[in-house]
């Protein structure tokens, strides 16, 4: 005989057990989450394959990301200019996607570009006061390939001023880093590592001259590619150096960054460094993405490059067991001691200059009441000594590094013409001489030595990207490729990278290691500043 206690419970549980599966019967079943801040461009598309999202939709969510910690929270400042379109394409983009299906795996996605990257319905100012409000003739070749590929230009974003020194202009102020807004997101890319770091966007563009891709994709903890020189357009871009200059581009995932490559590479008439480029590019990096790219590789280390901060230093030391461990061997190198030690002189003799021409070049593009050398742009700087009503604020530092580069000679200087035409190629040849010796698929380094710096430190030319001390300008000297990977985390939070170079045109086997590489450590993470919103996350 049950008890009534006993009999009581029986019956409940049965009950129970019936409402269960009534709701098993009506409820769906979720077979997938879209999460916004970890979601891939293959993740963003099986959302919208699903109908679980809409590019509408994922402006919208990009935007209120903007609003709660670029305008407020940790204000990062890295959002320059938001694109007023950006909602109206989204919607013609969704309903092209369903009567004609997509153009390619960027459809309907939001992208954020540099804003020294030419866009005919937005200004370019590479982040100077003194280019407020100027309209380019065109969009660049870039931005061309992206809204043919289908991507939705959300915003343009803040730099270090004409694309050199701290991550500051005298346009827009300072941009913040995202893990800790006390640091510098690096220069001259910081608003495009910030935006991405804080998933204002799944990719960005940033421009490389010497490591402002590279720095920022480190001191944010994104990934990042300096590619081959040529491999993408430089055509509508605010050049610093074009023997040194390229777009990169940078995501938070090693397949993103395949997937934009694969869109952005291809020639430009405009730029005739791209022509020879042509036959070494692919339509789809993705492909060569391998779980298993570790395994057997032969990855050389420069530890020129560490003993300058203990913490990176044992970072630098996991990623290296972590390659081990996935069937990599590690091949101790040593570079040149004459390459170490001229090196950033050597790219300082051909910046400095080529910036002086080169400026001028773009400049021609720009409407009659802006400057149209670098000698004006200098003149026009003095008249700016404090903040004004319409927000403009000295950038001294930039500036003084102006009169350096009005002050440096002509292209046909000697020094010049001996470093362009014999220590490059020479820097080229060593570099890629020692990778063939030791049959080396990539040699790896920090690339930053240190942690992130704070956002108004005392100055160390030596330290910064393009200075004496900086890893990451053999690639700009040698035009090789370079490609960033999270590697781990400072005690504090902050973002350490490793450095993938390769040999020219040698992308795909880069990012195959990246990749394996990445998937084996995951040390990517959401910045503490810029958690997840409630409605980010979706259930399909």
């Amino acid at each position: 005989m049950l008890n009534r206690e006993t009999a009581t419970r029986r019956s409940n549980a049965h009950k129970y057990v019936g409402i269960l599966a009534s709701l098993i019967l009506i409820s769906p079943i979720y077979a997938d989450t879209f999460d916004l801040t970890s979601a891939t461009v293959a993740d963003i598309n099986a959302a919208m394959d699903a109908g679980a999202l809409t590019s509408e939709k994922l402006v919208e969510l990009s935007l209120a990301r903007i609003a709660a910690y670029d305008e407020r929270g940790p204000s990062l400042n890295a959002i320059m200019l938001l694109n007023p379109a950006a909602i109206e394409r989204a919607r013609e983009l969704d309903e092209e996607r369903l009567s004609k299906g997509r153009r390619s795996p960027l459809h309907g996605i939001p992208v954020v570009l540099k804003d020294n990257i030419d866009t005919s319905d937005m200004p370019t100012t590479g982040g100077s006061f003194m280019l407020k409000g100027s309209m380019p003739p065109d969009d660049a070749f870039l931005v061309q390939q992206l809204r043919a590929a289908g991507a939705i230009i959300l915003a343009k974003l803040n730099m270090s001023e004409f694309a050199s020194g701290g991550a500051m202009n005298s346009l827009d102020g300072a941009t913040y880093n995202p893990h800790d807004p006390t640091r510098s997101p690096s220069g001259s890319s910081g608003g495009t590592g910030a935006s991405i770091a804080a998933a204002y966007a799944t990719f960005g563009l940033g421009t490389d001259t010497g490591g402002s891709v590279r720095g920022p994709s480190s001191a944010n903890g994104i990934v990042g590619l300096k590619p081959t020189l040529g491999l993408l357009s430089r055509d509508g871009i605010i050049p610093l150096a074009l023997s040194f200059d390229t777009a990169g581009p940078m995501a938070r995932s090693v397949h993103d960054v395949a997937v934009a490559l694969g869109i952005l590479a291809g020639a430009d008439p405009a730029d005739s460094a791209t022509l020879r480029s042509d036959e070494h590019r692919r339509d789809d990096y993705t492909q060569f993405l391998d779980l298993d790219a570790l395994d057997g590789a032969r990855i050389g280390i420069a530890r020129d490059f560490m003993d300058s901060d203990e913490e990176v230093d044992w970072i630098m030391e996991a990623a290296l067991e972590a390659m081990r461990d996935a069937g990599a061997q590690i091949i101790e190198i040593e570079l040149p001691e004459w390459l170490l030690e001229s090196r950033g002189k050597f790219y300082r003799a051909i910046r400095y200059r080529e910036f002086r021409a080169q400026i001028a070049d773009y400049l021609e593009t720009t409407g009659p009441q802006y400057p149209k050398t670098l000698a004006e742009l200098i003149k026009l700087s003095k008249t700016l000594t404090s903040r004004r009503d319409d927000g403009a604020i000295p950038n001294p530092g930039r500036w003084q590094l102006m009169l350096d580069e009005e002050d440096s000679g002509e292209l046909t200087d000697a020094e010049y013409v001996a470093v362009r035409e014999h220590a490059m190629p020479l820097i080229r040849s060593v570099i890629g001489g020692m990778m063939a010796e030791e049959s080396l698929d990539a040699i790896v380094y920090p690339t930053s030595p240190t942690r992130p710096e704070k956002v108004d430190p005392d100055p160390n030319p030596g330290g910064a990207p393009g200075g004496g001390g900086s890893p990451v300008i053999l690639a700009n000297l040698s035009g090789f490729p370079d490609l960033i990977v999270p590697a781990g985390f400072t005690g504090r939070g902050l973002p350490v990278s490793i450095s993938f170079l390769g040999t020219a045109f040698s992308e795909a086997k880069l990012l195959a290691l990246g990749f394996a590489f990445e998937q084996r450590t995951k040390a990517r993470r959401l910045p503490a500043t810029t958690p997840a919103l409630p409605s980010e996350s979706i259930d399909y």
